[in-house]
């Protein structure tokens, strides 16, 4: 039988199949990507990144990886949390399964790890998968209003580039409406429900719903919440030693949270793998706002880069290898289990 042309036009990513929009996004974000890194890396010369890895203070750079990997313990401890309503979970297991997903997203497309995440944490905890994928839908919200918080206090010390200030409004105006649809679902319920009632895909609608209300309804919901505060702040510390170990001495721990802010707002929509490119660009851009020199601070991008991912990749490695699943595999899974929220 000939095949449609729009199933002629699709490609299969981890068992999913993606249509000619998805491949059209894929193709547009790596090549936008690769277009910031090769700007990044014009007029760099290794020899001058070697030379200045040699001479960079290592005990920060400890301290950098140690404060990058606290991170994410911080995030498990949230998500730990956050599923308390629902199920006892050890923080260990959520860090593993967060560290899996991390290392899935520096090696896939479309953050593909968020997705890994969801199926371990609900496969080891015998939760509903929908559930777990709630969560993190709630995580994304709760990063956008401290994010937003956040940006409100810095703009007031500090005169951000235009570009910047204009995504903040962005985030500001969607973080609102998502924040406003999370009360509604979480107050309204019934309402909710005979509302999604009438969407194409309302029977998942109504099962995202009833697990919004399970988690939003606790007092867990709230110290979840809270527990963002430190896991966001917890980002700025790598950025701020590795800053003291390059020679940047001059940068204060401010300094470095108003960079962690123009990072985190320009990886909110997804990139390339490891957001490469994308990061280099926004930190070069951080820091020739605060007047640092291009080359420099194009140079000093990638060691950072280095320095807050490497640590992952190896803590994402073997917690990887603890699941007893290759990661292809273990993508071909969680994409099928994400078709089903109800899959425990």
């Amino acid at each position: 039988m000939k095949q449609s042309t729009a199933e002629s036009t699709q490609v299969s990513l981890g068992g999913k199949k993606l249509g000619w929009q998805g491949i059209l996004l894929l193709v547009l974000t790596n090549l936008a990507s690769l277009g910031i890194l090769l700007w990044v890396l014009h007029d760099v010369k290794l020899a001058e990144i070697l030379t200045e890895i040699r001479q960079m203070h290592w005990g920060w750079i400890a301290l950098a990886a140690a404060s990058d990997i606290l991170v994410y313990v911080l995030q498990g401890w949230r998500w730990s949390i956050l599923l308390k309503p629902v199920a006892e979970i050890p923080l260990a297991r959520s860090v593993r399964a967060i560290y899996v997903g991390l290392y899935a997203n520096e090696v896939l497309p479309f953050r593909s790890g968020e997705i890994i995440r969801c199926y371990l944490q609900s496969r080891w905890g015998h939760l509903p998968f929908g559930v777990v994928l709630s969560s993190i839908a709630i995580e994304r919200i709760f990063d956008g209003v401290w994010l937003v918080l956040y940006l409100s206090l810095v703009v007031q010390f500090v005169d951000l580039p235009r570009r910047v200030r204009d995504g903040g409004y962005a985030l500001i105006l969607l973080v609102g409406l998502l924040a406003l649809a999370l009360a509604f679902i979480i107050a309204f319920q019934k309402r909710a429900k005979e509302l999604a009632a009438h969407w194409r895909w309302g029977d998942k609608a109504r099962i995202f719903i009833e697990d919004l209300q399970a988690m939003g309804g606790s007092k867990s919901f709230f110290q979840s919440f809270a527990a963002s505060l430190p896991h966001l702040l917890s980002m700025t510390v790598p950025i701020y030693c590795t800053l003291r170990a390059y020679g940047l001495s001059g940068f204060s721990l401010w300094d470095a949270a108003v960079i962690n802010v123009i990072v985190r707002l320009g990886t909110v929509v997804p990139g390339a793998p490891g957001n490469l490119g994308v990061y280099q660009g926004l930190i070069v851009l951080a820091l020739v706002f605060f007047g640092v020199d291009e080359n420099v601070a194009k140079r000093f991008s990638l060691i950072v880069w280095g320095v807050v991912t490497l640590p992952l990749l190896i803590a994402g490695l073997i917690a990887l290898s603890v699941t007893g699943f290759r990661l292809r595999e273990l993508q071909e899974t969680a994409s099928a289990a994400g078709t089903q929220p109800n899959v425990k």
